[in-house]
C-alpha cells in the first residue's frame, strides 16, 4: 500500500492532531478496560479504580511517546502505541486476590526484567522468523482479535440482553461504511482521518439515538496527577514466577505486532530495532508499576489503522501519546471517549483488525508456497485459532502451562517457529513453486503495462478536454 506519511514524515500539526486522535479513539477503551477489569474483581472501592485508569492514561501516554520518539537504547522509533496489556489481567486478579493489590504491582516490577533482560538477545530471536513464519504470526494477530470487534459491532458481549440488537448492527455498519467509502474514494487528509471521521459520525448518530451515556464525564474529575508507590508493593515467589510467564507471553505477541507494524510501514525490522522495542515494553511496564498501571505491551488494533490509512509517521503517534497523557490529567476528557457507543467502535475496529489479516497475507505472498510452507501455515494457524475459540481444551493443564499457551498468537507462534526448525526444506519443491510464481508474475507484469497504458489514454484524454 503507498503511505500517505513515510515513518520519518512530520504532517502539518492540525493534521497530526486529527490524525493522533483515531489511534487515541482505537486505543483509549482497551487502555481504560484493564484497570477496570482488574480493580472490579479484587474488590477495589471506586476512588482507587479511579487512580488505576489516572495511572493507565498517564502511563499508557508517556510510553508511547518514548517508543515512537526513543530514548537511547530505548524505543523501536515506529507509530506504536502502548497501553495496558489483557495477557495481565488473569494473573493481576489471580495475584491481587491472593496478596492484595500490592502483589500486582511488585510482581510486575520484578516480572518486567524478564522483557528488559530478553530484549538483549532479539537480534538471535529475530532469525527465528523469516516470511512464513512472521506472515503467519501476523496473521493469528488479526484473527485472534476480530472477535472483539465482532463483540463491540453486536453492543457488548454474549449473552447480553441488548447483543445483537437491530440498532447496534446498523450503528456500527454506518461507521464501517463511512470508513470504507472515506478511506477508498477520500483524498489527502480526509482519507489518512477515514477512522477517526467515521467514528465521529457514528458518536453523532447515537446522541441522537439517545444510546451516548453521559454519566462518566459528569462525575470524572476536572484535574488529576498520578501518585507515586500510590498502593505501596508487595512480593510473593508465586506471584513473580506467574507475572514472568506473563511477561515471556507478551515478548512473543509484541514481536508479532512489531513484524506486522514493520510491514505496513515499510520498513526493515532488525534484530537491534526489535531489541529496543521490547526493552521499552520492559521498562515501560515498570514504570507502571511504579505509579500503579498494569504492565504494558504494544496494541495490535493501532497496527490496522496504520494499513487502512497510509500514516506510518511515528511522529503523529508520539501525539497520540501527548493527548493520552492530558486525558490522564483532566480525567473528563478520557470520560468523553469512554461514552463511545461499543458499536461505534465495533464498526471501526472490524475494518482495522482486518488489515491486520491482509497484512499476513500480504507477508505470506512473498513466500514459496511449497507443501512445507503450507504445513507451517496450516498448522500454525489451526493452533492459534484452537485455544482462542476452544480456550477450554486447556482445562487440564497446568496453570503455568495455561497462562503460555493461552495466547493464541503465542500458541501459533510457537508450533509454527517449530515447524520451521523441524520439518527440512524440499529443494525441488522450492524451485518447482518458484517457476510457478515466475509465470505468475509474468501475467502481474502484462497486466500493469496495460493499466498504464489505459491510464496514459485516460489522462491525454482528461488534456485534450481541457485544452479544447
Amino acid at each position: 500500500m503507498k503511505l500517505l506519511y513515510n515513518v520519518e514524515d512530520k504532517p502539518p500539526m492540525g493534521a497530526a492532531i486529527l490524525l493522533a486522535l483515531q489511534h487515541m479513539l482505537a486505543a483509549m477503551g482497551a487502555i481504560i478496560a484493564v484497570p477496570l477489569v482488574v480493580g472490579s474483581a479484587i474488590g477495589l472501592p471506586t476512588e482507587q479504580m479511579v487512580i488505576l485508569v489516572n495511572a493507565a492514561l498517564m502511563v499508557s501516554g508517556v510510553v508511547t511517546i518514548i517508543q515512537c520518539k526513543g530514548v537511547g537504547p530505548v524505543g523501536i522509533r515506529l507509530p506504536v502505541v502502548m497501553g495496558t496489556s489483557f495477557t495481565f489481567v488473569a494473573i493481576s486478579i489471580s495475584i491481587g486476590m491472593d496478596s492484595g493489590i500490592s502483589g500486582i504491582f511488585g510482581a510486575s516490577l520484578v516480572g518486567s526484567l524478564v522483557m528488559i533482560i530478553g530484549s538483549r538477545f532479539m537480534p538471535q530471536i529475530r532469525k527465528l522468523f523469516p516470511p512464513v513464519v512472521s506472515g503467519t504470526v501476523v496473521v493469528l494477530i488479526g484473527l485472534t482479535i476480530l472477535p472483539v470487534s465482532v463483540d463491540w459491532l453486536a453492543g457488548g458481549f454474549v449473552g447480553q440482553e441488548h447483543y445483537g440488537q437491530i440498532n447496534n448492527l446498523m450503528l456500527g455498519l454506518l461507521v464501517l461504511v463511512v470508513v470504507i467509502v472515506l478511506s477508498q474514494l477520500g483524498k489527502g487528509l480526509v482519507s489518512a482521518a477515514a477512522i477517526v471521521i467515521g467514528m465521529m459520525v457514528g458518536y453523532i448518530v447515537a446522541i441522537f439515538m439517545g444510546v451516548v451515556d453521559f454519566t462518566p464525564v459528569k462525575e470524572a474529575k476536572f484535574f488529576s496527577l498520578p501518585e507515586l508507590l500510590p498502593f505501596g508493593l508487595s512480593f510473593t515467589i508465586s506471584g513473580v514466577i506467574g507475572m514472568s510467564i506473563a511477561y515471556l507471553v507478551t515478548i512473543m505477541e509484541s514481536t508479532g505486532d512489531f513484524l506486522a507494524l514493520s510491514d505496513a510501514t515499510h520498513t526493515k525490522l532488525t534484530g537491534k530495532k526489535l531489541s529496543k522495542g521490547i526493552l521499552c515494553d520492559g521498562v515501560g511496564s515498570a514504570l507502571a508499576s511504579v505509579f500503579g498501571a498494569t504492565p504494558f505491551s504494544s496494541f495490535s488494533q493501532n497496527v490496522g489503522i496504520v494499513s487502512i490509512t497510509g500514516v506510518a509517521s511515528r511522529h503523529v503517534v508520539a501525539v497520540t501519546g501527548v493527548i493520552m497523557v492530558i486525558a490522564g490529567m483532566f480525567p473528563k476528557l478520557g470520560g468523553i471517549v469512554v461514552t463511545i457507543p461499543s458499536p461505534v467502535l465495533g464498526g471501526a475496529g472490524l475494518v482495522m483488525f482486518a488489515m491486520i489479516i491482509s497484512a499476513g497475507i500480504g507477508i505470506l505472498s512473498r513466500i514459496n508456497f511449497t507443501k512445507r510452507n503450507m504445513l507451517i501455515i496450516a498448522v500454525g494457524v489451526a493452533s492459534g485459532m484452537a485455544v482462542t475459540v476452544r480456550p477450554e481444551i486447556l482445562t487440564y493443564m497446568p496453570d503455568s502451562i495455561r497462562v503460555i499457551l493461552g495466547s493464541g498468537i503465542t500458541t501459533g507462534s510457537l508450533v509454527a517457529l517449530g515447524l520451521n526448525i523441524v520439518l527440512g526444506i524440499n529443494r525441488a519443491d522450492e524451485a518447482e513453486s518458484a517457476n510457478e510464481k515466475r509465470e505468475a508474475l509474468k501475467d502481474q507484469i502484462k497486466e500493469c503495462e496495460e493499466c498504464e497504458k489505459a491510464l496514459a489514454e485516460e489522462e491525454a484524454m482528461q488534456s485534450r478536454e481541457q485544452q479544447v
